[in-house]
């Protein structure tokens, strides 16, 4: 029984995260402001959510710093997606393997 009234919540609540802007929202949005929120809004959330991850991915926060840079520096070069995750997740491995040496 507890499973249905959690799945009716979740559904509730999900149909008012989608509902809520359509109820508000009726003519096309002008404020510069509020255009410049919406427009870098799922920057941010991706942002939130992946840098604490990244942080934590690995054992040692060195390697992931390393990692970090790697794709961060590759980033701003604006390089592919999949260059940037292989030379990312390649530097944090080399790092990783390099920090017992020292």
């Amino acid at each position: 029984m507890k499973l249905y009234l959690y799945l009716l919540v979740m559904a509730g609540v999900t149909y008012l995260v989608r509902m809520l802007p359509l109820a508000f929202f009726r003519k096309k949005i002008t404020s510069p402001f509020l255009l410049g929120v919406l427009h870098y809004m799922p920057f941010a959330v991706l942002g939130t959510m992946t840098v604490p991850a990244i942080f934590t991915s690995t054992g040692e926060p060195i390697s992931a710093v390393a990692g970090f840079v790697a794709a961060l520096l590759l980033g701003l070069k604006r390089r592919s997606l999949i260059e940037v995750a292989l030379v990312a997740t390649a530097a944090a491995y080399v790092t990783s393997l390099i920090l017992p040496l020292f």
